[in-house]
């Protein structure tokens, strides 16, 4: 059954509340995609249909992003040598998922291998976006832990609700930063993190542990491609999720700095829809 993938985090300077402060506020937010007993998507909840509790306690909502806001998606594709025979199954998922963003929607391609490069910055130009994906080439080492936390950052500047998707099919030979520092910066980031793993890289248990947890800790989701003929499907089940989701931000309640603060979200108009969320968040 698939549930509902949650990513609380501290912001600061929260954009856009639906009700006006005097201060700059510092806000929880929450990324939450919701299906029914079916495992259907839902797309039309309404602000008072989720309830949140932070340490036990409800919470009001202060923002609010429905599955019909917009979107900036950040595609971080792996670009080294050793993808020269899967990068042309990965450029069609990938221009297939672009496919179904909509007009609204704004999507940015970063290559990756000794470094990373921004090949097309944010735009809602489909044809754009799909051409650079199409003129990519496969060649270099792998620095994909530099390359997430870059995106990551430069997503922290966008209005509303943001992602990333990140394919690769090897073992990180080149970063500057280290795994751990990559998963603390990601974190701190709040940005949902969408990973895929091909090839060798699922021969690296650490890699893919790594993996795990910079989806799990950020809200997204990883997956294991043990064939090329499953990126489609793939990338087509991110696109879904996407499109599904809900960015909800409420005020955190006091506590110490570094207390671990539990989080529950449930929906209250309709039981029968299923939620998990991460535990909680550890105040800033």
């Amino acid at each position: 059954m698939k549930l509902i993938y949650c990513l609380p985090l501290l912001l600061l300077n929260a954009q856009e509340p639906p009700v006006s402060f005097g201060v700059s506020t510092r806000l929880v937010e929450v990324y939450a995609t919701v299906v029914d007993k079916s495992d259907r998507p839902i797309r039309s909840l309404a602000r008072d249909a989720f309830e949140i509790l932070d340490g036990g306690q409800p919470q009001q909502l202060l923002a609010f992003g429905s599955s019909s806001d917009s979107l900036s998606l950040a595609v971080l594709l792996d670009t080294t040598g050793s993808m020269r025979d899967a990068l042309p199954v990965v450029k069609n998922a990938t221009n297939l998922m672009i496919d179904q963003l909509r007009d609204i929607d704004s999507v940015a391609i970063y290559g990756f291998s000794n470094g990373i490069e921004l090949l097309q910055d944010f735009t809602q130009d489909k044809k754009a976006a799909k051409l650079t994906v199409r003129r990519l080439r496969a060649e270099g080492a792998t620095a994909l832990f530099d390359a997430l936390t870059r995106v990551s950052q430069d997503l922290t500047t966008r209005q509303g609700k943001r992602a990333v998707v990140v394919f690769t099919d090897g073992e990180d030979n080149s970063s500057v930063l280290n795994m751990e520092s990559a998963v603390v910066r990601a974190r701190k980031s709040g940005v949902p993190i969408y990973t895929i793993a091909q090839g060798d890289a699922l021969k690296a248990p650490r890699l893919v542990k790594a993996l795990e947890s910079l989806s799990e800790n950020t809200g997204g989701k990883l997956f294991k491609a043990q064939k090329s003929s499953q990126m489609d499907e793939i990338f087509q089940e991110i696109s879904a999720d996407l499109q599904a989701s809900y960015l909800l931000s409420y005020r955190p309640p006091g506590g110490g700095k570094g207390e671990w603060r539990p989080i529950r979200v449930s929906i209250k108009t309709e039981k029968s829809y299923k939620v998990h969320c991460r535990e909680g968040y550890y105040a800033d």
